[in-house]
């Protein structure tokens, strides 16, 4: 017996700011269609798309609870939907591109960083010869560029044209002519497919531009999707339109959810225009702001005065309040003091504080994590970007495969043998790794050695428990070194596997951020020898695998890898912390406070602190065609700002709270685009760090 179908309805575009309930609409839509013949299915039909992995754990987590996981569907991002269908249907792309038949791997950013570099070596050379420009950075525009265009669904072939009319030529920041750009791309697409490479560019390329449009293809996607619910489409490439439209011509249901004054994403991908003309005759549900918001209190005072300055700015309502201090460390002491003193008076809870900023140094938010986790607060930095070498744990793994694998000694640093002794022995501590250090520890360019302890005079002051945890190390050294040349290790994966099996227990001990370092320094090894494998089958050649190792701890040092670089959840979290975070993570992750703090307020980068892939306004639908210049540059920054501080207020509940310090720490007076909102602002209420 068939099963009844869904009655197809028309498209909807529920379209409001932040927080005003898009994502319940959402939902609700979601399970209507559900009841009507969804129920009980086996397999997915429903698409169901969030802008990035983070929402898309929410989103999931919040259908299966109102449906109690009655409705099966598919959650996935845009990107992850391009990956997902180029890679079911890589049998026909592979026919379609008359290309050999071999199973695709994905490159990982670091990859396709270094192995683009090798493809175009010898223009590289001669940029930086001539201009002195760093190869990593034109490396990374380039790629940018064949992003920016696949997602635009734009062909390689006029990347040559967008480039002339707005950069001009030649252009300082590229340096290259652009037919020699464009053909460089080419050829970069050509390498990568001929070894079945695939990136981001490759893929959303591969899926636009030969997937969708097959005929075969199209027949394929009644059966396969019968409903989307995108949310957040404002983040979405263009390429999702096309999506959209293919699947509206046979009766499937769409639902998205629209924010007008969203597009965080703007610049690394989406084109809320090109999104936003698309449902023009589409069932539109207008939601209202909410009422109980910063935004609605003071929030088009503060945006006259950010399009009109003023020096004497008339006051703003009370909710806005500002913390003044002359100094930049001034501003972190009482900042912090100002977060302590008003959760320990029970005002209120950690939860519903965030400290947001257009950038965080390490060094502010080494010190205000600092400062609040010694008073018991706890800290969450969001989505903290730090290289995954960073990490001692991490550094100390590195190290270990330094002493097993030959030809390795020129990467070992004493410092480092240290370290790694602390670590990977919780009985050495500090004072006896430098004493093994300075008496045991035998460099040398080739085979570097950790000698026993016995060659040391004073041997016992490493007392019995250290002396046998450093022995200990010694013989699993040794053991790994002889089954290395037995051939009996296949290849650093497992070698790192068996390490944190011996000295980590396997990580089940270990805390939640370290276990996530973990798990990626296993992920990106993982790749990068999937790579390395594909690459030596295609070229017919078989070098040293210390070689490659060397290459990939290099890799790493770079700071290329990140140690958080994908959604995480920790089992039993406590949400009671306090939330530091860029103004583009704190955006980007839907997040809302009650008391928001805005740090370094009157400091340049709220207005020239872009997220963005280089030259990605030539590939917006709102492009002129006109040479891009430095007014269109300024334009650019003032509606990001808008956007900025409109969406931040609308996230807020009771209270923002204007962070500045007159000087910065170069020392130079701040003369940012908040400075009149800090001026006309009130002194922070019943808080004496003000005074």
């Amino acid at each position: 017996m068939l099963r009844r179908m869904p009655s197809p309805i028309r498209p909807q575009w529920i379209v409001g700011p932040s927080l005003s309930g898009k994502t319940q609409h959402l939902l609700t839509a979601f399970q209507n269609w559900g009841v009507d013949g969804m129920e009980g299915a086996i397999y997915p039909k429903a698409l169901v798309l969030s802008a990035i992995g983070d929402n898309r754990l929410v989103l999931s987590d919040r259908l299966m609870a109102l449906t109690q996981s009655k409705i099966p569907f598919r959650a996935t991002t845009p990107l992850g939907f391009f990956e997902e269908e180029v890679l079911l249907f890589w049998p026909l792309l592979v026919k379609k591109l008359e290309r050999a038949a071999q199973f695709p791997v994905r490159l990982r950013p670091e990859n396709e960083q270094e192995l683009a570099a090798r493809v175009w070596r010898s223009q590289l050379d001669e940029a930086v010869g001539k201009t002195g420009i760093q190869a990593q950075t034109l490396v990374r525009r380039l790629l940018d560029i064949y992003q920016l265009a696949a997602f635009s669904e734009t062909n390689l072939e006029d990347v040559a044209t967008i480039l002339h009319q707005g950069l001009g030529e030649p252009s300082v920041e590229l340096v290259l002519a652009p037919d020699v750009i464009a053909e460089m791309l080419m050829t970069w697409r050509s390498w990568c497919l001929d070894r079945g490479f695939l990136n981001y560019g490759i893929l959303t390329e591969l899926y636009g531009q030969h997937l969708l449009p097959d005929p075969h293809y199209q027949l394929q996607l009644p059966y396969r999707i019968q409903a989307i619910f995108a949310d957040d489409v404002d983040e979405y490439p263009p390429v999702m339109r096309s999506v959209f439209q293919q699947v509206l011509t046979y009766s499937t249901a769409v639902v998205c959810t629209f924010n007008p004054g969203g597009g965080i994403r703007l610049g690394l991908g989406a084109d809320p225009i090109v999104m936003e003309e698309m449902a023009q005759d589409w069932e539109t549900v207008q939601l209202r702001p909410k009422s109980d918001c910063c935004f609605a209190v003071a929030g088009e005072e503060m945006l006259n005065l950010i399009t009109t300055p003023l020096f004497l700015p008339p006051p703003i309502p009370d909710c806005i309040q500002t913390l003044q201090t002359n100094t930049r460390a001034q501003l972190l002491r009482q900042t912090a003091t100002m977060v302590i003193e008003s959760i320990q008076s029970g005002e209120v809870r950690a939860q519903d504080i965030a400290i947001v900023a257009p950038g965080f140094d390490p060094i502010s938010r080494y010190a205000l994590t600092q400062m609040l986790t010694g008073q018991g607060i706890r800290v969450n930095n969001l989505n903290e970007q730090r290289p995954l070498t960073s990490v001692p744990i991490v550094r100390s793994l590195l190290i270990l495969l330094t002493l097993i694998y030959p030809y390795l000694g020129r990467l070992v640093k004493p410092d480092g043998i240290a370290e790694m002794l602390v670590v990977l022995s919780p009985q050495i501590d500090s004072v006896r790794s430098g004493l093994l250090v300075d008496h045991c520890f035998e460099p040398h360019p080739d085979r570097p050695r950790l000698l026993s302890s016995q060659v040391f005079p004073r041997w016992d002051r490493l007392g019995y428990d250290g002396m046998n945890a450093y022995e200990d190390l010694i013989a699993w050294i040794a053991m790994q070194q002889e089954q290395l040349e037995a051939r009996l290790i296949a290849n650093p994966i497992v070698l790192l596997d068996r390490a944190i099996q011996k000295f980590f227990q396997g990580g089940a001990h270990l805390p939640f951020e370290q276990i996530s370092s973990l798990r990626e320094l296993l992920d990106t090894a993982q790749h990068y020898w999937e790579v390395d494998q594909r690459l030596n089958q295609s070229e017919q050649e078989s070098k040293p695998q210390s070689m490659t190792v060397r290459s990939f701890i290099q890799l790493l040092r770079s700071g290329a890898v990140n140690a958080n670089p994908y959604p995480v959840q920790a089992i039993g979290q406590a949400r009671d912390a306090v939330t530091i975070a860029t103004v583009f993570q704190y955006r980007l992750n839907r997040e809302s406070h009650r008391w928001q703090f805005w740090f370094d307020a009157g400091g340049g980068r709220w207005l020239t602190g872009v997220d963005a892939l280089f030259a990605s306004p030539l590939f917006l639908q709102g492009w002129s065609g006109r040479q891009w210049g430095p007014m269109d540059t300024q334009a650019m920054h003032e509606r990001r700002l808008e956007r900025i501080v409109r969406d931040l207020l609308e996230r807020s509940g009771d209270r923002v709270i204007l962070c500045h310090s007159d000087l910065a720490t170069s020392g130079q007076e701040q003369l940012g685009p908040l400075l009149s909102i800090v001026n006309g602002s009130i002194p922070v209420i019943n808080h004496p760090v003000n005074a």
